[in-house]
């Protein structure tokens, strides 16, 4: 079996980068920069499904990695990756309805579904570098 030892550290780099990819295309679209929206959104995208790709051969090798932390830490944790988990199996659906409306050019449905898309996507992603400091980076 390969080193997978690393992939954990990578998917969280793919979860910063498409954080930042998506405070960038907001700013963008609210400076009404619409090809740096695009590059950036179609950034985060990318970096999302290589993200997802990695993460799934990853736990498809390895398994789960459990928590070590107790009490309160705990607490946190589980209910962050519960949060983060529910959300995290609507991005890919919500981020495709709001790319599929964008290439279609209904920009008044984008921007209604992008409302509801970033928000949700961004917290995914942030609370995805969170979870992998917590499981691989807290000293317990």
């Amino acid at each position: 079996m390969p080193d997978l030892s690393t992939l954990p550290a990578v998917n969280a780099f793919l979860n910063a980068l498409s954080a930042s990819f998506l405070v960038v295309g907001y700013a963008m679209v609210r400076q009404r920069k619409i090809g740096a929206h695009r590059a950036s959104m179609m950034a985060a995208l990318v970096c999302s499904v290589l993200f997802l790709v990695s993460y799934l051969f990853y736990h498809s090798q390895v398994g789960s990695v459990r928590f070590q932390g107790t009490g309160m830490l705990r607490t946190f944790y589980l209910t962050m990756l519960l949060t983060h988990s529910v959300l995290a199996a609507a991005v890919p659906i919500l981020a495709a309805i709001t790319l599929i409306r964008a290439l279609r050019g209904r920009f008044d449905k984008h921007a209604a579904i992008a409302r509801w898309t970033l928000p949700i996507w961004l917290y995914v992603s942030v609370t995805g570098v969170l979870v992998y400091w917590m499981l691989y980076r807290l000293s317990i």
